[in-house]
């Protein structure tokens, strides 16, 4: 038995420091465990060994600064994780390895009137449907990670309040999922998961303070401070498209008048052009319409852009970030978009928030948010779970 304090538990510590650096960045090389973890690269060479013969990493060699290296990542049959992401108009599921390779994915399209048990049956045949694909028995799922596009209440981990899926409100999305999967859900919501996504594979590597800002049927921002996503005690934190730019403005959502939403987000803007566009249009092809040179579409889309920019100086002065991810449709508009927003920033921020700021299209477009569903069952899992082949009862400990 280990007690706190002894050898084993030490060891068992460290055990698990390494495992959960891997698990987080995907693959490392044992210089950079050593880095990360704070540990000595006589510790980390033992330890990789040890999670080697038992089953828990694989190594493969690499190099790094023009020097041989070994790559440490976790083993592909140490489990697999899923995500599931409900948008506005789409269900998108992908299946991953511990090691972050994306096995499995696909998207279908949904009816956002179709009730929450609808919902759920139609992810649960797509998540059973692709985990069979993979060949990959459904025993090895350790969880599962679900977007909403909605806030998620922290205490109760019911679906607040959205416009997007109204019969959805009061749900327990986790728990609901869950009963169907037989696995641990954990859920959040859409902006939130795009930040992690394009935190762990896009345009957010590296950065340790970011802001995610999603435009679509809402405006949402995910928050990322000292590497971690911020929340807020109710779960309501990065509602960013509720900043009021105009107490006279169009009534929103939220009953509150000229929100930010109510200037940038779909509902509102797609109307100003279809008088001379037409009633079909969407975000996506507004983009295409503006790369193309379209001047009506260019003209809104620079609007857009300058409104988000006011938005985006808020999060500057109060957060000071370093970097800015543009996700949605939208970013596909690079600097049509991009060059307005840093306009705004450069006029409202705070000169020297500003000058710190870097502004940037997301990567990963429609993919965020489900690939942050899966970052988020890796950043939540516990890694003694990882350890099960492992035999740390009386290993000795390097200094």
């Amino acid at each position: 038995m280990e007690t706190p304090g002894s050898q084993s538990s030490l060891h068992r510590a460290n055990l698990e420091r390494v495992v959960r650096a891997v698990r987080m960045a995907g693959s490392l090389t044992q210089a950079e465990i050593a880095r990360s973890t704070g540990l000595s690269a006589a510790t980390v060479s033992n330890i990789v060994r040890e999670l080697k013969d038992g089953g828990t990493v694989e190594v493969t060699p690499t190099s790094a600064g023009g020097r041989r290296a070994r790559s440490v990542s976790l083993s592909g049959d140490a489990g697999i994780v899923v995500g599931v992401d409900f948008g506005h108009s789409h269900l998108r599921v992908a299946v991953g390895n511990l090691a972050h390779q994306v096995l499995a994915e696909e998207a279908e399209p949904i009816d956002v009137d179709a009730s929450a048990a609808e919902g759920f049956d139609r992810a649960e045949r797509l998540v059973n449907r692709l985990i069979e694909a993979t060949g990959i028995a459904p025993g090895k799922v350790i969880g599962v990670g679900l977007g909403v596009p909605g806030p998620i209440d922290v205490e109760s981990g019911t679906l607040g309040s959205t416009a997007i899926l109204p019969g959805w409100s009061g749900t327990n999305p986790s728990r609901a999922l869950s009963e169907r999967l037989g696995v641990p859900v954990y859920v959040d919501n859409d902006a939130n998961l795009g930040a992690l996504g394009e935190l762990v594979w896009g345009s957010g590597q590296g950065a340790t303070d970011l802001a995610y800002i999603k435009v679509a049927s809402g405006v949402g921002a995910g928050l990322v401070i000292s590497g971690q996503i911020y929340r807020g005690p109710g779960g309501t934190a990065g509602e960013i498209g509720h900043i009021t730019l105009d107490e006279a403005g169009p009534v929103c959502r939220c009953g509150n008048r000229g929100c930010l939403e109510t200037f940038t987000a779909a509902p509102y803007v797609l109307p100003l052009l279809r008088p001379s566009h037409g009633a079909e249009l969407t975000m996506a092809r507004v983009v295409r319409l503006a790369r193309e040179g379209d001047p009506g579409c260019r003209r809104v889309i620079g609007d857009v852009g300058r409104h988000i920019g006011s938005g985006v100086a808020n999060l500057c002065n109060l957060l000071n970030p370093s970097r800015v991810v543009l996700g949605g449709d939208l970013a596909e508009a690079g600097e049509l978009v991009l060059g307005p927003i840093r306009e705004s920033v450069s006029r409202y921020a705070i000169p020297s928030a500003a000058r710190q700021l870097a502004i940037v299209p997301g990567t990963l477009g429609g993919r965020a948010e489900v690939l942050g569903a899966l970052a988020l069952v890796l950043s939540e899992m516990g890694d003694s779970t990882l350890l099960g082949g492992v035999r740390t009862a009386g290993a000795p400990v390097t200094a």
